[in-house]
């Protein structure tokens, strides 16, 4: 498909005609106009962005979600029949895609806990467990410390200060020079890499 967020640079400048109509947009996208996608994307990009932010709240979510949706909606202009505006379907697509986006968060951000809380309980009971336990949890360290090493060094800085520190988002952001949606985005990939890196069974211990 087009690649939407170069739309803007990519699109031509239509000069010498009026702005083609939604329904001229279709076809030229059904006949893999790229140029038809573009344009779409520039005039109905605003109004999707501010859909899906004023439900994710969150900058770089929100520019994922978009692009998530246009995808969408490029894949399946075939399924558009017209008995709504073209808005309104690109609004019903925006809503599932922000929808399904909440909820992988929400399952992420449960594996997460649940996972922090088995390592918790793993470390208290480091000093009465068998050899087995402590070479698992050790595994379990190698493993965090390997995934840390290959991060760029102001997502490792975020990391530490958040989760050894308890320094708030906030002062986070002000020590990297980064936005706050920066330092959340950052600390929500960090931590599902970290867990994705984990041994399964490891943090399964006492």
């Amino acid at each position: 498909m087009p690649r939407a967020k170069q739309a803007t640079r990519k699109n031509p400048v239509r000069a010498d005609r009026q702005e083609p109509t939604d329904t001229k947009l279709i076809e030229g996208i059904r006949a893999s106009n790229e140029a038809d996608f573009n344009l779409l994307y520039e005039r109905y990009f605003p109004r999707v962005y501010s859909f899906a932010f004023l439900r994710l709240r969150n900058h770089a979510d929100t520019e994922e979600v978009v692009q998530d949706i246009f995808t969408a909606v490029f894949r399946s202009i075939d399924a558009y029949r017209g008995q709504s505006s073209l808005l309104a379907w690109i609004y019903g697509i925006a809503k599932n895609s922000v929808n399904n986006h909440i909820r992988r968060v929400k399952a992420h951000e449960q594996r997460i806990e649940q996972a922090e809380g088995e390592l918790a309980r793993s470390a208290h009971s480091v000093a009465s467990g068998t050899p087995e336990e402590h070479l698992s949890l050790r595994r379990c360290e190698e493993a965090i410390q390997e995934r840390l090493g290959l991060l760029a060094d102001w997502h490792t800085e975020v990391f530490v200060l958040r989760h050894f520190e308890d320094v708030s988002i906030d002062e986070i952001a002000q020590r990297v020079s980064r936005s706050s949606d920066a330092v959340r985005s950052s600390l929500y990939r960090v931590k599902k890499m970290l867990l994705e890196g984990v041994p399964p069974g490891v943090a399964a211990v006492g």
